[in-house]
């Protein structure tokens, strides 16, 4: 028996290699051109090791141990698919599988005067101008390898335009499948909404898997809100024990305007995501929300920024994990306040549970402040239940577990009432319960 050693980074860059050879003149674009360069700067970075101080917690070593199949074809059914959705969930409803999009599953039902929803590839050919201006402005390729890599290979994902002033009233629903049912998979999605001026809307990125193979999710997302609009992003994750998830959320604001954010990690072998907003407008409000639920043998690692750039503006953060089984856990978020952002007030809020002796849970909350005149604070928890409430609920002659659960519940409650779409709320409590239970 032999066993042969992967190295996935080698093959990526082979692949890439092979792609571009296979292009009929889109190799000498200005988009592609994008693509090169992030490619050679992932050859330069390769992917992170513990040593790198960002990814001290989070070791990629069995991530990239495998090799994936990113072209894989599949036939999931309407039926399948609409096993695993979230219940009563309507709205713009897009299915990706394996990172392609499918159109014959998705369904747009808002008008075309209030919002644009194409794939990446099709913006690439009736957008240019927008994807030309706003593609790949707010990632970091220099110093983060997993974009550097996404960018690389984009192609696949959802492009959405909002004009001035519209306000879009069903959600967006975006569901990234990998249907591992028969081979490892991977898929790197790459979505680019831009909410212009006075607009709304709200977003979700749902992240499930198929089977029990090997599967590697890296998506990124660009998220523009400019002046005055308001924006609801959800993202949730439900997928499997091998499923390895690397996510990167990066958001802009404009004066005026409003972010909130919930994410809830409910399954998944590994997690890493990274939500970065940078406040870079006058009297913007910017809300970060987070739940994770690490068990067996799961690793779930959220990496948050909130960087005050402007004066007047307001950010608040609030992330609970219930950590069980040998999971482990990982919550870095930092706040940056520039110079010039006066009159700036920024809370930071991370607590956790452990539910077992062999569970870890990592925090590292971090404050940067070049300002004055502000209003900051920042802090994590990490402990037990509370002994003395479950002591109280057993006095009233509910048991052990049912006293636990019930407070587990109450401890994750201060989250799950962020959610503001009813379907997606209810799924979760759903799911939380099974797991509390």
């Amino acid at each position: 028996m032999t066993t042969e050693t992967i190295d996935l980074k080698s093959e990526l860059i082979s692949d890439f290699r092979r792609r571009e050879q296979a292009m009929n003149g889109e190799a000498g674009t200005p988009f592609h051109q994008i693509r090169q360069q992030a490619l050679e700067r992932f050859e330069t970075l390769g992917f992170p090791t513990p040593r790198n101080e960002e990814w001290k917690y989070s070791n990629v070593r069995n991530l990239v141990s495998h090799n994936y199949n990113f072209s894989a074809k599949h036939q999931v059914s309407s039926e399948t698919i609409g096993n695993i959705s979230i219940p009563n969930l309507t709205g713009n409803v897009l299915y990706f599988v394996n990172g392609q999009y499918e159109a014959g599953l998705s369904s747009i039902v808002s008008p075309a005067e209030q919002i644009s929803i194409l794939s990446l590839r099709e913006a690439l050919e009736k957008q240019p101008e927008l994807i030309q201006m706003y593609f790949n402005q707010l990632t970091d390729n220099q110093n983060e390898a997993f974009t550097a890599l996404n960018t690389a290979f984009a192609g696949n994902g959802v492009f959405i335009h909002i004009p001035k002033g519209k306000v879009v009233e069903e959600p967006v629903v975006l569901y990234f499948i990998n249907d591992a049912r028969i081979e490892d998979i991977g898929a790197q999605p790459r979505n680019l909404f831009i909410i212009n001026e006075n607009a709304q809307v709200t977003l979700t990125e749902t992240f499930l898997t198929l089977g029990e193979a090997q599967t590697f999710t890296n998506a990124v997302t660009e998220i523009y809100v400019a002046e005055h609009a308001h924006v609801q992003y959800y993202k949730v994750q439900n997928a499997s024990d091998n499923a390895y998830h690397v996510g990167t959320t990066q958001v802009r604001m404009a004066d005026n305007s409003h972010f909130y954010a919930a994410t809830v990690s409910l399954n998944g072998g590994f997690i890493r995501n990274n939500l970065n907003i940078a406040i870079d407008g006058e009297h913007c409000d910017a809300h970060m929300y987070g739940l994770y639920f690490p068990d067996g043998r799961q690793h779930i690692d959220n990496h948050t920024v909130a960087d005050h750039r402007k004066p007047n503006s307001e950010s608040n953060e609030l992330y609970k994990g219930v950590l069980r089984g040998k999971s482990t856990g990982v919550f870095n978020g930092k706040i940056f306040v520039q110079e010039d952002a006066q009159k700036t007030n920024a809370f930071q809020s991370c607590k956790n549970v452990v539910l077992s002796p062999e569970a870890t849970m990592n925090t590292k909350p971090q404050l940067e402040i070049f300002a004055d005149d502000v209003k900051c604070s920042h802090g994590t928890t990490t402990g037990q239940l509370d002994d003395e409430a479950l002591f109280y609920l057993r006095s009233r002659g509910i048991s052990k577990d049912e006293a636990m659960n019930l407070l587990m519940f109450a401890f994750c409650e201060d989250v799950i009432t962020q959610i503001k779409i009813e379907p997606i709320r209810e799924y979760l409590e759903g799911i939380i319960t099974q797991k509390l239970a």
